[in-house]
């Protein structure tokens, strides 16, 4: 089909005057003339030049790449979508790659990845935070417990793993979240559990598989004998164990319970809504996941190859470095009045 560009630059001009972002105005034109009216970067483009307030519709005559930028096109760009790549900044600019990524140096832009805000917090959420981060930091220094920790959790990995968008924004600034990749793709539960020196068991869940109480209440048993095992007990009584998992209702259920007193094990407190306080999130899963980022497996063997080959280039010093975090970490809660820290 054939489309008049003046004639669209002109709805593009009538949309910016309403007050329309780009965004609706791409939305606006597209139902009203079809999906192929308007491209990415033409769009990009017009709406950057309408906010210098230049309202011109002709195409500017121009011979050859030009050598220079005016910052406010960048600016412009980049608050219209923080996401884009130099090259496709590059492209609707007409500008080399080198004078655009120049240029954002010189902006002070920082190329950084959204994360994940995992709850927004109530007061009694933050409140619950805040006790429990003020009573663990008063026993640790009180006794340290660090080297009782057992900790586990559970993670989905995918047999797709794209990387993350990264975005140009100024120092300072937070990147904006986005949602997570591949939420209905090919995946397997990874169930894990570790101490200060290293991985203790786990298991990798066959596709479409979950954790139930009665199985998480057999992995702890597995787990117990995996401890025995792995962490020979020379002292004197017993193996004084400290469970540290999340309150996902397998872990908290009847069945769960009986074990764990059946073991003989303490479980340590941990609020609600708490990834930033459970190593297995803020540490183990983290690595695991920049690690597969870009991989793509064909069969469960090949994931669990994958990982077998990560938690393997660990050495001690990393299971260590998970575990002794915590302290710093309740601090900062306790610093926050409960609330998420940076």
């Amino acid at each position: 089909m054939y489309f008049d560009n003046t004639h669209l630059r002109h709805v593009m001009l009538y949309e910016y005057r309403k007050g329309k972002s780009a965004a609706q105005a791409t939305r606006d034109i597209r139902s009203t003339y079809g999906d192929e009216a308007l491209v990415e970067r033409t769009k990009q483009k017009w709406f950057a030049k309408f906010r210098t307030g230049n309202f011109g519709l002709d195409d500017e005559p121009r011979e050859g790449r030009p050598e220079t930028l005016d910052d406010a096109d960048l600016e412009a760009l980049l608050e219209e979508d923080p996401g884009q790549t130099v090259r496709e900044l590059a492209e609707q600019l007409g500008l080399g790659l080198a004078t655009v990524d120049r240029h954002l140096h010189k902006l002070g832009k920082v190329n950084k990845t959204g994360k994940w805000v995992p709850h927004k917090l109530t007061e009694v959420n933050k409140n619950q935070r805040l006790t429990t981060c003020i009573s663990l930091a008063a026993k640790q220094k009180k006794k340290s417990f660090l080297h009782r920790i057992v900790t586990g959790d559970e993670s989905w990995v995918y047999y797709e793993n794209p990387a993350p968008k990264r975005q140009w924004l100024d120092p300072g600034m937070p990147a904006q979240s986005t949602p997570k990749p591949n939420m209905h793709g090919k995946k397997a539960l990874l169930c894990i559990w570790w101490d200060q020196k290293g991985i203790l068991y786990y298991e990798l869940l066959q596709p479409g598989e979950t954790v139930t109480a009665e199985r998480y209440a057999a992995q702890l048993n597995r787990l117990s004998e995996e401890i025995d095992r792995k962490r020979p007990f020379t002292g004197k009584g017993k193996r004084n164990t400290i469970l540290l998992h999340d309150n996902a209702k397998p872990h908290v259920a009847k069945a769960t319970r009986q074990t764990i007193e059946e073991l003989g094990w303490e479980v340590l407190a941990h609020p609600a809504y708490s990834p930033d306080l459970a190593p297995s999130d803020y540490h183990l899963f983290l690595g695991l996941k920049t690690f597969l980022r870009e991989k793509h497996f064909k069969t469960l063997e090949n994931l669990q190859n994958s990982i077998d080959e990560y938690f393997g280039s660990k050495n001690e010093d990393f299971f260590w470095k998970g575990i002794h975090d915590l302290p710093n970490r309740w601090e900062k809660v306790i610093a926050a009045d409960g609330d998420y820290f940076d």
